[in-house]
């Protein structure tokens, strides 16, 4: 009886992987037919020293560890922070190349071009 159990166990354990792997296998070849640039995330942010590399951090750990593989990259926009916010960013986006650092109007610039 008990071997039925780690038997019933065990197969029930190998069939759940198995399923996983397909779903992560299509959900990979879905992700790649996307004709796009990617997914683009642009986060606003204004004197916010305290929180904003932690914030960064979980974002980029969910993005690199995550199932987020159509993101293309992390806008991040200092709207005049006072503080030493845009330092902060700075310094995190040299780290990680997909965070990108934009203020104001550059922002501006690249979104809303003058014709």
């Amino acid at each position: 009886m008990v071997d039925f159990l780690i038997n019933s166990l065990f197969w029930i354990c190998a069939i759940y992987g198995l399923i996983e792997i397909i779903k992560n296998i299509f959900y990979i070849h879905s992700c790649n037919k996307i004709k796009s640039d990617g997914i683009n995330i642009i986060v606003a942010v204004k004197n916010q020293e305290n929180v904003i590399e932690g914030f960064l951090r979980s974002l980029c750990f969910r993005i690199l560890y995550g199932k987020e593989e159509c993101l293309e990259n992390i806008i991040v926009l200092d709207l005049d922070s006072t503080d030493n916010t845009k330092n902060i960013i700075t310094n995190f986006s040299s780290d990680y190349p997909a965070v990108k650092v934009l203020g104001w109007n550059e922002f501006n610039e690249l979104f809303n071009p003058k014709e």
